[in-house]
């Protein structure tokens, strides 16, 4: 495995002052780990004909970081993010997340005979959230994602980009340290993913939540992310871990960000080329 990054460094033990000073910032305390996986291995099937999905990844992602998670089709971005999510167990090494979790994919999977708010709603009612206080919550998190004035409409009636927007807001609503998005803007049109890319954005810099999100789309990782891990194809595991140095907010059309998602492209074309060879 190839490793760019270590984002933070690690602090050194210093003897205490008589006379406070600033602490350098080389010697901040690293946020805490709240997304480790060990050694993973995930395989569907008997041992012998079984696929190998996930073979000796690990991964490991700070509080409030926002990782990307990229590869080819097939590399197993979605079994990871639903061991992290606690929908599958691995069949060896360990995943473990600290604090709540919720998982966001690429269909909003909105419950079509519900509204809108009904269905942000229904998180809270399942976190024990009185009724009078799910009605004010749920309307305050769809006016966070633009969505005022909608709580009375059903998913039929919004456009594909409004309903992602409503299934965000439902995430949102489990108060979740880690949100986990499986290609949430996937089958949307360029304009309306950009819009939903500065939303996500703004929401994960005022909440502060940790984000691992899986894509296909280099430029989309590279516009939101601290960090892209990228995958090997099957099975998958860590083949680079590239740190994203760029000022936010950020634009698809910025010359730096081109060249950052350029050279992640052309790793990722060397890695499907080796595959196919063999």
């Amino acid at each position: 495995m190839t490793t760019f990054l270590d984002p933070l460094l690690q602090v050194a033990d210093a003897q205490a002052s008589a006379t406070p000073r600033p602490v350098p910032a080389s010697r901040v305390e690293p946020a805490p780990q709240v997304v480790r996986v060990d050694g993973v291995v995930k395989r569907f099937g008997a041992a012998r004909s079984g696929v190998v999905a996930l073979d000796g990844l690990s991964l490991s992602v700070r509080h409030g970081e926002f990782v990307a998670v990229l590869g080819a089709s097939g590399c197993g971005k979605s079994t990871l993010l639903h061991l992290l999510a606690g929908l599958d167990a691995p069949s060896a090494g360990t995943v473990a997340v600290r604090g709540r979790a919720a998982l966001m994919f690429q269909e909003s999977a909105l419950f079509p005979w519900q509204t809108i708010g009904s269905n942000v709603e229904t998180a809270l009612r399942l976190a024990g959230v009185p009724r009078a206080a799910r009605r004010a919550r749920a309307r305050e998190l769809l006016a966070s994602v633009h969505l005022h004035g909608f709580e009375d409409k059903r998913p039929h009636e919004l456009s594909g980009g409004m309903r992602q927007r409503a299934a965000l807001a439902r995430a949102l609503a489990q108060d979740a340290e880690v949100l986990l998005m499986d290609e949430p803007f996937g089958a949307l049109d360029a304009i309306t993913r950009d819009v939903l890319h500065t939303e996500l954005e703004r929401l994960w810099t005022e909440r502060g939540f940790t984000c691992v999100f899986v894509t296909h789309d280099v430029r989309e990782a590279v516009r939101l992310a601290d960090r892209v891990v990228v995958l090997s194809s099957r099975p998958g595991r860590v083949l680079a871990d590239v740190p994203v140095h760029l000022d936010r907010p950020r634009r698809l059309d910025e010359p730096a960000l081109n060249e950052v998602a350029a050279a992640i492209t052309e790793r990722l074309h060397t890695e499907v080329r080796r595959h196919a060879v063999h």
